[in-house]
């Protein structure tokens, strides 16, 4: 099986060519090619399929030429990726996939619009929607949050203080409501920059910037992501992040800067839309003996 490795801060994910859908991905060999040490290793895997020839995505075929067949690490199901859709986006383009320099893509959660800039690549998401609150449980620590869906579902948890974003313990799943996410949910923990204008849990506004203009919040963030574990980045995090953020400030749209273990994410919320920009990154390509990924568990 032909094979590309990339990343976009760190968040990262083995890429299949398979333009005419062809190929079976069973849950069994995601997980084998993301095992960090008897496969390749990623957060996830992106298929590379045409949206006429993938039953989830022919809806699209008018509007997008490539579907983002995106599976998580333990192998199941994903509406979306935000630096997935980033990567697959690079990928698309460094190897002549697309005929346009700004190709659409097709998710499971829509179609979505992207840009290059400079290094970066930028995609348009959907509006994150902030419905309802909830909490989170690390560590014996109950922490409140906001509920938040940006095509996949998020909990947004602002650090009271007190509580510092690198003493949580992420190498176990958070407690959440299982109710209220039932198919499971990517929980964020959020604390401002430091010198920053973040917006800590409670807080009525953000500092002035230059002129008395409020200022550009800037927060770090970790992230334990639903079927994969605690990864270095969340494109679709980062924009949950960035709407409860905007609304503890007061704010309806504006431009919010995340830094994530693996880098920094800049997310700007518009009115009936939110652009996810970053760095994104191909580093090998390849040819791997899928029946060598099972032979560990035979």
């Amino acid at each position: 099986m032909q094979f590309t490795k990339g990343h976009g801060t760190g968040n990262d994910f083995v890429i299949i060519p398979d333009p005419q859908g062809r190929l079976t991905l069973t849950p069994e060999l995601v997980a084998g090619l993301c095992d960090r040490r008897f496969g390749l290793g990623a957060d996830g895997v992106l298929r590379v399929v045409r949206s006429a020839g993938h039953p989830e995505a022919a809806r699209y075929a008018d509007e997008a030429e490539w579907f983002m067949d995106y599976r998580n690490a333990d192998g199941s199901l994903a509406e979306m990726c935000g630096n997935g859709a980033r990567v697959f986006v690079r990928y698309l383009l460094t190897h002549g996939l697309a005929a346009e320099p700004a190709p659409p893509v097709a998710t499971r959660a829509g179609v979505v619009r992207t840009r290059v800039d400079g290094d970066g690549v930028c995609v348009q998401m959907s509006r994150p929607r902030v419905y309802g609150g909830s909490t989170a449980e690390v560590g014996g620590r109950r922490l409140a949050g906001s509920a938040v869906d940006v095509g996949n579902p998020h909990l947004v948890c602002p650090l009271p203080a007190g509580i510092a974003l690198a003493d949580l313990d992420l190498t176990r799943p958070p407690g959440f409501d299982p109710v209220l996410f039932a198919a499971g949910v990517n929980v964020e923990f959020v604390e401002p920059a430091e010198g920053s204008a973040g917006v800590p849990e409670g807080s009525a506004g953000v500092p002035d910037g230059a002129g008395g203009a409020p200022a550009d919040p800037h927060v770090r963030m970790r992230v334990h992501e639903r079927g994969s574990a605690e990864t270095l980045s969340c494109g679709t995090g980062a924009c949950a992040v960035a709407a409860v953020v905007l609304r503890q400030a007061g704010r309806d749209t504006g431009t919010v800067t995340v830094d994530v273990p693996g880098g920094r994410l800049v997310v700007t919320v518009e009115e009936t839309s939110c652009w996810l920009s970053g760095p994104a990154v191909l580093v090998a390509s390849g040819e791997i003996d899928t029946a060598a990924l099972a032979s560990h568990r035979a």
